[in-house]
């Protein structure tokens, strides 16, 4: 058996932008749903989500053989909460609250099995396909994708020297805590914060790593995207339900 093609790791190296999508509702059911409506990925969240390891693994499982490349965000940078999403088949992991470049080596390693990092080295798991997966430990870091997020003032202060390290594949701007270090909590849209994405953004591209954000609407997407982000999520998949919802009740309220 061959090791799965990490389509999104293709993709940001050929310079397609990616179109995704947030889930946070920690269900197989809907990301089988999501996977069918034509996104280029959808991100399975654990740092803000119930998200459990079975829950994610289920809705790995609902996403094969979809178009949407599955990303996983593990509840923080931690080499034993990513050895064991790594295991489940994750091949693209975004790692919450990086700030410094050795934070960001450390998850480098993390993603890599010794000498040259320190993941962990087990038979028999999903990833390997139960060992069915030919020479899946030399080749594994070939289809491996790692995002790291950047949603505080320091992170802003060592973009260069995080975009520098080895191994990070590409940069998230998170919008909701970086506003809140900014000392704009709730309001993401603040100039003041916009006008640090923009920096942010452009010094990603300057150095050559890919740049993503969520920014929920279509307004937003599209003007991340015209400002160069290579990934970008155009909405939440609860919110995107909870406002379709209350859209149909309130037209039956009398």
């Amino acid at each position: 058996m061959e090791l799965p093609t990490n389509a999104f790791k293709r993709a940001l190296r050929e310079g397609k932008q990616q179109i995704g999508l947030w889930s946070v509702m920690a269900d197989a059911a809907a990301s089988e749903l999501l996977g069918a409506c034509g996104f280029d990925w959808l991100l399975i969240d654990m740092e803000h989500a119930p998200n459990e390891l079975p829950a994610v693994q289920a809705q790995l499982q609902a996403l094969r053989g979809s178009s949407a490349s599955p990303i996983v965000r593990p509840p923080w940078n931690d080499m034993v909460w990513m050895k064991r999403v790594l295991d489940l088949g994750a091949q693209t992991l975004l790692i919450p609250y990086v700030q410094t470049a050795a934070e960001a080596a450390e998850a480098v390693s993390y993603m890599r099995y010794p000498p040259a990092g320190r993941r962990g080295v087990a038979g028999g798991t999903r990833a390997t396909q139960w060992g069915r997966v030919r020479d899946y430990y030399k080749r594994a870091e070939d289809e491996l994708c790692l995002l790291v997020q950047v949603e505080s003032r320091q992170g802003l202060e060592n973009l260069e020297e995080i975009a520098a390290t080895p191994g990070v594949d590409g940069i998230f701007i998170g919008p909701a805590d970086l506003s809140a270090d900014m000392g704009h909590l709730g309001e993401p849209r603040h100039p003041e914060v916009q006008d640090a994405i923009e920096d942010a953004v452009r010094r990603i591209r300057q150095a050559g790593k890919a740049a993503g954000i969520l920014a929920r609407g279509e307004a937003p997407a599209r003007h991340w995207l015209k400002a160069g982000c290579s990934f970008v999520a155009v909405g939440v998949d609860a919110v995107l339900l909870a406002e379709a919802a209350d859209g149909l009740a309130a037209k039956f309220r009398v």
